[in-house]
């Protein structure tokens, strides 16, 4: 059986941000005002460390400011949601990311729902949700969102499809189901509660692995010619799904790291500027 096709996301990512990059500086020439993109992180966790100072270089490159706020790791929720209240009120943010996770002390939804919907680029609020639910104008979660332009660039049509989530978390799991749910998909959840994953998976057209635990989804269990995203980051570079024997039945697949993850900080970018298009009028 040939090898499945790779969906290559940094490619995808490049020209995405090319092309907000274009957007931005053609933004900034008609309003005098860059996009601005504001990062809040609690704490100094290494690899959330890694990633706000990854999205601060992409912002450069493509013409959008970074504001850039770094809190103790005993900032309280209360603090916090403080925060996140005034750069949600500052007109000169426009797109406002809180790095999670961000500690067991502080209750993250609260943090969270402090984001004021028309900057919400990360696509973490109620607000947003239900604009992905509904199909209404706002902004996806990014990873999702990262997800369905890939599937659009590969050709991969999710209409009438089954399509399987494994993993259900709220700002990946449950809404790239509900975004597939749009495109028309049957859509399956999945999770650590679910008997015989194995069974479902194998009846899965397209399958979204977005659990946390390397290698979980077995080549043996992919459906011959299914279309397989990995959006799970384990240590070491491995993915939620043993790639080594899915990429000998399915159709196409993400490898990790280079599919999923350049998608995310492509759409957050992306979201960026039209959030500041929005606010700007322009």
């Amino acid at each position: 059986m040939t090898q499945a096709r790779l969906m290559d996301g940094t490619a995808l990512a490049r020209r995405t941000v090319e092309e907000t990059a274009r957007k931005a500086a053609a933004l900034t020439e008609r309003t005098g005002s860059a996009p601005c993109l504001a990062t809040v992180l609690v704490g100094e966790d290494p690899a959330s460390v890694t990633y706000v100072r990854m999205k601060q270089n992409r912002c450069r490159k493509a013409g959008i400011e970074s504001r850039h706020v770094a809190l103790p790791s005993a900032t309280t929720t209360a603090e916090l949601v403080g925060v996140l209240r005034e750069l949600s009120a500052d007109p000169g943010v426009h797109g406002i990311l809180l790095q999670h996770p961000v500690g067991d002390h502080i209750d993250e939804r609260a943090a969270f729902e402090a984001i004021a919907p028309e900057k919400d680029v990360d696509g973490v609020t109620f607000a947003s949700f239900a604009t992905m639910s509904f199909g209404l104008p706002g902004f996806v979660s990014c990873t999702p969102g990262g997800i369905v332009r890939l599937l659009d660039e590969y050709g991969v049509d999710p209409s009438g499809k089954r399509a399987v989530v494994v993993g259900r978390s709220a700002i990946l799991g449950k809404p790239v189901g509900m975004l597939l749910l749009a495109r028309d998909a049957t859509v399956t959840y999945c999770h650590s509660r679910t008997r015989d994953l194995s069974a479902a998976v194998r009846e899965a057209d397209i399958v979204v692995a977005a659990v946390g635990r390397p290698r979980l989804i077995r080549g043996q269990d992919i459906k011959p010619g299914a279309v397989v995203v990995d959006a799970g980051y384990n240590p070491g570079n491995v993915g939620d799904v043993d790639f080594d024997s899915a990429v000998e039945r399915a159709s196409l697949i993400t490898p990790v790291p280079g599919g999923v993850g350049p998608m995310t900080i492509a759409t957050l970018l992306e979201q960026t500027v039209e959030a500041a298009a929005r606010q700007l009028g322009a």
